[in-house]
């Protein structure tokens, strides 16, 4: 069952979501970023509990708090690892007041039609399962348009709903995110076939069903706005998408009533080498930005 203080949060309060949900393939480029070499580690292991540590310092850091940052998006291994002794949901929410998400895809498989598809997830349900246990509220899963192809972006589409149905049988608020490339040249024309296939899902669902999106920045300014005011939308939130947080934030400004959910935005400044005073002072002022772009429109 869904809990009402998480929902009443993700529904009415403002802020945003942190976004630390890198995966095997994309962690060597986050550490990277973050001061630490491919040739300092050896290894899987050592490489996941070195990004479980900058995730660590990230969520114990005294800016990083319900205050401005309403949710976390969290890798698996996150999920299962542990923040000042406690299970690292139960200390986002009992500790922070961050409401905590889990990523459930397995990635992307070669793209198709325009896209790539979220690979098979066989054992989903029994992960959802174990999500559940460990208090988590809503799960998030990416896929990826890269031109637009209403073939593919159907197949993209529906794919997101079949599996968002199945995770709200766990009674978890399922995070839809078929992003669209910023690199795709017929950007703007995807996102419009994207937002006529999404609606037709969200009329489809149960009465009183609440799902959230996730999406690109849109080349037009409140081009989702009718996905915002839907019945069966509890919020959109953008992804960064390869923007730069300068970038990002500004272009997210534009758009009312979308909310951040940045990953290499919110941590692009942060460094390995950083004492605890400096590292919190610079999150904290990428904690204001990203809010401020989230909360206050032009």
């Amino acid at each position: 069952m869904v809990d009402a203080k998480q929902m009443s949060q993700m529904a009415e309060k403002k802020g945003f979501i942190a976004a630390l949900d890198q995966s095997g393939g994309s962690t060597p480029g986050a550490l990277r970023l973050y001061g630490i070499a491919g040739s300092d580690y050896s290894g899987d292991e050592e490489m996941f509990r070195l990004m479980h540590e900058m995730r660590v310092r990230i969520m114990t850091a005294p800016s990083f708090s319900g205050d401005k940052v309403i949710a976390a998006i969290l890798f698996e291994r996150t999920m299962d690892g542990e923040a000042e002794g406690k299970p690292v949901p139960s200390y986002l929410w009992e500790d922070r007041g961050v409401v905590p998400f889990l990523k459930v895809d397995k990635g992307l498989a070669a793209e198709e039609n325009g896209v790539q598809l979220m690979k098979p997830m066989p054992d989903l349900d029994a992960l959802l399962a174990r999500a559940v246990r460990k208090g988590i509220f809503g799960t998030k899963m990416r896929s990826v348009i890269a031109d637009a192809a209403r073939t593919g972006i159907a197949a993209i589409v529906k794919q997101q709903f079949e599996v968002g149905r199945q995770i709200l049988g766990h009674g978890l608020i399922p995070i839809i995110e078929p992003e669209v490339s910023i690199k795709s040249p017929t950007k703007q024309e995807a996102e419009a076939i994207l937002r006529d296939a999404i609606a037709k899902e969200l009329d489809a669902l149960p009465s009183g069903t609440q799902v959230m999106l996730k999406l690109t920045i849109p080349t037009v300014a409140d081009f989702y706005a009718p996905l915002i005011a839907h019945k069966a939308v509890t919020r959109v939130v953008a992804l960064s998408g390869g923007y730069s947080r300068v970038d990002a934030c500004e272009k997210l400004s534009h758009n009312h009533g979308m909310t951040a959910s940045f990953s290499r935005a919110l941590t692009e400044s942060l460094r390995v080498t950083m004492s605890d005073a400096e590292f919190d002072a610079d999150l904290g002022k990428t904690i204001e930005q990203i809010y401020t772009a989230s909360v206050i429109k032009v």
